[in-house]
């Protein structure tokens, strides 16, 4: 995320993962790392927890990078069962993984 890039002109909208088959729609409906909001989020594994300190595992950022906002991790409120997508978002996913 360190390194995205915002152009306005070109970011707003695109194709996801930038392929033919997919529909052209906003940025904030993908999970690309060029957006005009580049606020990154990451669960980790807190290590240690001193006065004024944590240290975790698993943070995606550079040294230096400031952390604007610390939340626990809910899976009763952090995941979404059986979610609603648009249908090329399960086009997309298809053998992702």
């Amino acid at each position: 995320l360190h390194q995205a890039r915002y152009e306005r002109e070109k970011h707003l909208q695109r194709r996801p993962r930038n392929l033919a088959t997919m529909p052209e729609v906003g940025i904030l409906s993908q999970r690309a790392k060029n957006r005009p909001n580049p606020i990154g989020v990451t669960a980790v594994e807190i290590m240690d927890v001193g006065r004024d300190f944590l240290e975790v595992w698993g943070l995606d950022a550079i040294d230096g990078t400031p952390v604007l906002d610390i939340k626990p991790y809910y899976p009763h409120f952090d995941r979404v069962e059986n979610p609603r997508v648009p249908e090329w978002v399960n086009r997309l996913m298809e053998g992702y993984f």
